[in-house]
């Protein structure tokens, strides 16, 4: 068992969640650009590659402080460094011209050599020789990454794009074969679990901005209200999940399904945030608008599904609730494509998401013994 079973969220790590924010704007606006009616799959690639970029620093500086972070001093100014070159990195490419990826790459090598120097005086201020593991498998991955990285940017031709690529994508997968090392000294999960509902409600957030032009004088409608409940009822459904029916005191675990399945959320949330722009502009290809809006839904449904692994024995995932989300999910997807119009898409949209949520309160409140979301 864990000597220690919490661990606080520190201001500091809140602080560093602000850059973030910006970040999750910057990333988002490679989405917004139509061509033909659609983002162009060159798009899609990109604004992948860029969240990963983000997302796993930040996972891999949140795991960090999860294990070794104690507020010190070095940790402080270490979050101060890591903060700068996040901004500079959010400003480091244009949504406009996604070719130029030269200034991401460096930055973001130099990012990856910066939380690779903490993981190497970690891994000389530790002398539990599994903590030194963990933190050479760390520093290895992270120089691995800081390498392609920085390499592919002064190439900064076809066969440099390539390196970085695979960098970033054996480094996102590569902490998996750490399991080993991770497994005896296992993440405090209450707090990554704090740490990623935070990371949520900041993706989140940018979707509450992007409905917000519905709610201008001249646009504001019944259709805006429907809109702004099919958001707060996804939410409410990743609320309940993550608040109620997982079991956040989980023993001699390395935090990987929670991490990964996160990605599908956060990719998720991110599509149904474009998505809903979409639906209602001229220039939008209603098909593509309806693909997207769904498959950003499928992605934050299937992220909670993996996260089952964690519940509670009482609120064990039922057959008929998988079976309800991909009937309900898939009768939508194919009417919306039917009936592609604006009214059409928001009002079925909605009562899809209601029913959902409805089912997920009704088959397990009678196991809830406080206020749904309290």
């Amino acid at each position: 068992m864990q000597n220690i079973l919490n661990k606080r969220v520190s201001k500091i790590a809140l602080f560093y969640d602000l850059v973030f924010v910006y970040m999750i704007s910057k990333t988002t606006e490679i989405l917004h650009h139509l061509e033909h009616g659609l983002v162009s799959p060159t798009s899609f690639a990109l604004f992948a590659l860029i969240v990963i970029i983000f997302i796993n620093s930040w996972m891999i500086q949140t795991v960090f402080t999860n294990r070794y972070g104690i507020g010190s001093w070095a940790d402080i100014a270490f979050y101060f460094i890591d903060m700068m070159i996040l901004l500079y990195m959010s400003n480091s490419f244009d949504t406009n011209n996604l070719t130029e990826m030269k200034i991401l790459f460096i930055s973001a090598g130099l990012l990856s050599l910066t939380l690779a120097s903490h993981y190497l005086i970690n891994y000389f201020q530790v002398k539990n020789p599994v903590d030194q593991n963990i933190s050479r498998a760390f520093f290895m991955i992270l120089i691995f990454r800081a390498l392609t990285l920085i390499i592919g940017g002064i190439l900064d031709n076809i066969f440099g794009f390539i390196l970085a690529v695979i960098g970033i994508i054996l480094s996102w997968l590569m902490p998996l074969l750490t399991t080993k090392y991770t497994l005896k000294h296992p993440i405090i999960f209450p707090h990554l679990l704090e740490r990623l509902n935070l990371l949520v409600i900041i993706i989140f957030g940018e979707t509450i901005i992007g409905i917000a032009d519905y709610f201008q004088p001249k646009t504001f409608s019944f259709y805006s209200i429907l809109i702004f409940l099919t958001v707060a009822l996804l939410f409410f459904t990743y609320a309940l999940q993550f608040d109620k029916l997982i079991n956040e005191y989980q023993e001699e675990v390395t935090g990987n399904i929670l991490i990964y399945l996160h990605y599908l959320i956060i990719f998720g949330i991110s599509l149904i945030t474009v998505s809903i722009k979409f639906i209602h502009e001229s220039d939008a290809n209603s098909w593509f608008a309806v693909l997207c809006l769904y498959c950003g839904i499928g992605l934050f449904y299937l992220g909670l599904l993996f996260s089952t692994h964690y519940n509670k024995l009482q609120f064990k995932l039922k057959k008929s609730t998988i079976f309800l989300f991909i009937s309900t999910t898939l009768i939508g997807t194919i009417s919306c494509l039917i009936w592609s119009s604006f009214e059409v898409i928001t009002i079925l949209t909605f009562i899809i998401v209601s029913i959902n949520i409805g089912w997920l309160v009704h088959a397990n409140l009678p196991h809830i013994k406080k206020g749904i979301l309290l």
